[in-house]
Formats: structure tokens, C-alpha cells, sequence
């Protein structure tokens, strides 16, 4: 059976390991732009050893931002710095991968050490919020913009220029952002989809607008490139999304070319009950796995290379992705390499503290 050290080949793609730099918001950027926070932050994590480092969600439109300090890849200016980023990941040995995102009904507010509070369509730095029913996420909100026809078919079209910059930038892994609440979940989950046309009612046409972006995506994204989506597999909530509807819609990505589905929770309903604790997602990652038979990230509260390591030999899943574990220590993989007894890469000029 394979470990965390494990290399993993997904099409023409190689991961040195099973370690993944979970996508993390920074709310560090001016106008979408990455910067030198971003390339320290995600640099740090390549050099620490990490397999595939992935971006924070990173708008593919100015509307698609969760806060106005977001990173964004909606115009084309914005690729250079991006450049600058894959570069220096792939010289360090990690896969650099974006994750591609929508904030839908969640965007426009302030960071989190900010508040975190929704910002008025009419304030200053503040926009218009869209969803696919004019269903607020919390009572305190106003309601977002049902998406019309047209709107829609922006959101699609964003997406697809979004892979366009994406492949210009050098990134070799695109996941599409389908969990946390944010659109393209919103979309999935009946809570939040009260549409009556053909995006929404029954599960086919729930599913239809994440289809419809990964069609317009495979488009443009190479055949050679991975493409995983990221799901929230479950709402927790009575009369919501579920990690049966999950597999299936697994079961349908498989069928479309997607290569692994990233196994989060939640984020759909404020204030859902959500029993954490260490792993307390894996088994939804074992599940599409098992029984959608594809490829499968875990993520959530793995903090320890033991219990990485348990993951990916029990079969539960193929890839870890780490969030707040890395940001407590940037050299994890190193770490738990040292911790499991296996032999990795150190960067030469790391080697004297081997």
C-alpha cells in the first residue's frame, strides 16, 4: 500500500509526495493582485517539502471575491506575479496548483481580522452579491441577486477565461471550487436553490451549473493536466446537501474527466451543528472514494504525520491537504518525513540541519 511519501501520478503529472498545501484565504491583495506575501507564503510550504501547493480561492471575477483583499486571476495583468509564484514553487520540487472559485452569496465582507462583516452593495468597497436564489446566508444580510440567464452564462465564462490565465501562469493543477457555501455549493444544495428552471428542483439540474463550468474549463485546461474539483460533502443539516448526493455527483464528475474530488464539509448554513475533531472529514473522502471510485483528497483537523500517514495507507484517501497544521510549521512534510522514518529531499541549503 502506498504512504504520505508516496509519489502520485495523475495524467502527465507527478506528486512527490502526498502532502498538499490546502487552499488558504490570505486577504492580502490590492485589486486581485498577488504580491510578496503570496510568494513567501506559498514558496515557504515548496521549500518545506509539500507535494502540491495550492492557492487560496482566487476569484474569477471581481464580484467572486469573498473579501476585497482577495487574490483574483480576472484580467490579465494579473499573471505575471502568478508566474513569478509557479516558478518558484516548481524549482522547489511542489506542483503548483490554483484553486478557482465564486464567492456567490458570501462575498463582498470585510477580512476576518476585520470583522468579517457583510459590506453594503452601496459602501465603499462593497458590491452586489449573486446566488442562484435570492436567499441570504445569514437574516442579518440583505439578499443576494438571483442569476438570470445571462449572468449565469458569465459566471461560466469567467471560469473558462479564469483557465486560460491559469495555463498562461503556469499552473499545473486547477481545482474548482464547489464547497464552503460559496456559488457553485449554493447551487448544489436545496437549501440555497429554490430555482424552478433548469438549474434547479431535482439533482440533475442542482449539479448542472458545476458541469457546466467543468465543460468550459476542459476547454481550454490541457488534457495532460489534473483537474480536481473540491465538494462539500455533506451540510449537516436536515434537508440539505448529503454525502449520498455526494458520491453520486462524484460518480458523474468520474464520468466527465475529473480526477479527484477534494472531500470537505459545511459552509452552506450558518450555524450548523459540526461535530469537529482530528479527521473528523475523512470519512466522507473514504466514502466518494469507495463508492464513486475515484481519487480522493482528506482534509480537516489532520495535524499529526501519524494520522496523515494512517489516511493515505488504510486506503481512506490518496492525497492530505493540510491547512492550519502548515501554518504552524511550513516544513511539515520534513518534519514528519523525519517522524516516519522516510528519506526526502532537503533543499541544499537546508542540508546542514538535516
Amino acid at each position: 500500500m502506498p504512504n504520505l511519501f508516496s509519489p502520485l501520478v495523475v495524467r502527465s503529472v507527478q506528486f512527490k509526495n502526498r502532502i498538499v498545501v490546502s487552499p488558504m484565504c490570505q486577504y492580502s491583495s490590492e485589486d486581485g493582485f498577488a504580491n510578496d506575501w503570496h510568494l513567501v507564503h506559498l514558496g515557504s510550504r515548496a521549500v518545506g517539502g509539500a507535494g502540491l501547493v495550492l492557492t487560496e480561492a482566487t476569484a474569477v471575477s471581481p464580484e467572486g471575491r469573498i473579501s476585497p483583499d482577495d487574490l483574483g486571476i480576472w484580467k490579465d495583468e494579473h499573471v505575471p506575479f502568478l508566474k513569478r509564484i509557479t516558478t518558484f514553487l516548481e524549482a522547489h520540487g511542489a506542483v503548483p496548483g490554483i484553486q478557482l472559485a465564486h464567492a456567490g452569496r458570501k462575498a463582498s465582507h470585510t477580512r476576518p481580522w476585520d470583522g468579517g462583516k457583510f459590506i453594503a452593495p452601496d459602501a465603499e468597497r462593497g458590491w452586489q452579491t449573486l446566488a442562484p436564489s435570492p436567499v441570504p446566508f445569514t437574516e442579518s444580510e440583505p439578499e443576494p441577486l438571483e442569476l438570470n440567464a445571462a449572468g449565469i452564462e458569465k459566471v461560466i465564462a469567467d471560469f473558462g477565461k479564469a483557465t486560460e490565465r491559469a495555463l498562461e501562469a503556469g499552473f499545473k493543477v486547477i481545482e474548482i471550487h464547489a464547497a464552503h457555501g460559496y456559488l457553485i455549493h449554493e447551487f448544489l444544495s436545496p437549501i440555497s436553490n429554490k430555482r424552478t428552471d433548469q438549474y434547479g428542483g431535482s439533482f440533475e439540474n442542482r449539479i448542472r451549473l458545476l458541469l457546466e463550468v467543468v465543460e468550459r474549463v476542459q476547454a481550454v485546461w490541457p488534457k495532460e493536466n489534473p483537474l480536481f474539483v473540491r465538494i462539500s460533502a455533506t451540510d449537516w443539516t436536515e434537508g440539505g446537501w448529503t454525502a449520498d448526493d455526494a458520491v453520486a455527483l462524484a460518480k458523474q464528475l468520474l464520468s466527465k474527466g475529473i480526477d479527484l474530488i477534494d472531500c470537505s464539509t459545511g459552509g452552506n448554513v450558518a450555524g450548523a451543528r459540526i461535530p469537529l475533531g482530528p479527521g473528523y472529514q475523512v470519512q466522507f473522502a473514504e466514502k466518494v472514494k469507495k463508492e464513486a471510485g475515484i481519487l480522493t483528497g482528506a482534509v480537516g483537523l489532520i495535524t499529526t504525520p501519524e494520522h496523515a500517514n494512517d489516511i493515505v495507507a488504510s486506503g481512506q484517501a490518496d492525497l492530505v491537504l493540510l491547512a492550519r497544521e502548515l501554518l504552524r510549521d511550513p516544513y511539515f512534510p520534513l518534519h514528519a518525513a523525519k517522524t516516519l522514518g522516510e528519506e526526502t529531499d532537503w533543499p541544499s541549503q537546508y542540508l546542514r540541519a538535516k
